[in-house]
């Protein structure tokens, strides 16, 4: 099913661009995040919302649970992408796992996906609201998109909900600086 709707959006995207003469490459008509995630994202919550009341069994949280340790094994060994699936079957198996999509987020931008990245955190913290670690990790891939402000505001509520994390307040200070550095006039 998501084969077909995600073949559908991508015609719907040539159609605009056929009909408005625009391309990706216009920047100047930029928004903060491609199309391609916002429908990706209103898809992914939609079957969300349907599955909310869909609890693993014993045996899927036992299986997914295994899947996640696996996972964390090939994060270890640097093989992220072996993570990247572990990841996706143990949310497979249970949707409504945080630490699976933090994980799984962890993965992603190890391999430079930080769209991926964000979407799984923004998911994470959808579920657990307080889980600072989803937090922490929206701040470094916000930060790998040169987004600093949003980083920054990330770590700050990462550091509201676990004050001592060393962590969250060096890539603060990090974000903080690449803000400062973006910002600030090239002297010639």
């Amino acid at each position: 099913m998501y084969c077909i709707l995600f073949y559908v959006f991508q015609v719907a995207i040539q159609c605009l661009e056929t009909t408005f003469k625009i391309s990706p490459d216009d920047t100047h008509l930029a928004v903060s995040q491609p199309l391609t995630d916002i429908f990706l994202n209103a898809l992914f919550k939609i079957d969300s919302l349907s599955n909310a009341k869909i609890s693993p069994s014993p045996e899927d949280a036992e299986k997914a649970e295994q899947l996640k340790n696996e996972g964390n094994n090939h994060m270890k060994e640097e093989n992220y992408t072996s993570a990247v699936e572990c990841y996706t079957k143990a949310i497979d198996l249970d949707l409504k796992n945080a630490v699976y999509y933090c994980n799984r987020a962890a993965a992603h931008s190890k391999l430079g996906n930080y769209t991926e990245a964000r979407s799984d955190c923004e998911r994470a913290i959808e579920i657990d609201p307080t889980y600072s670690k989803a937090y922490g990790r929206m701040g470094l891939a916000l930060t790998a998109m040169n987004k600093y402000t949003d980083a920054i505001t990330y770590f700050k509520k990462a550091l509201v909900l676990d004050p001592d994390n060393d962590t969250y307040k060096s890539n603060l200070k990090v974000a903080e600086q690449k803000q400062k550095e973006a910002s600030s006039p090239v002297s010639c």
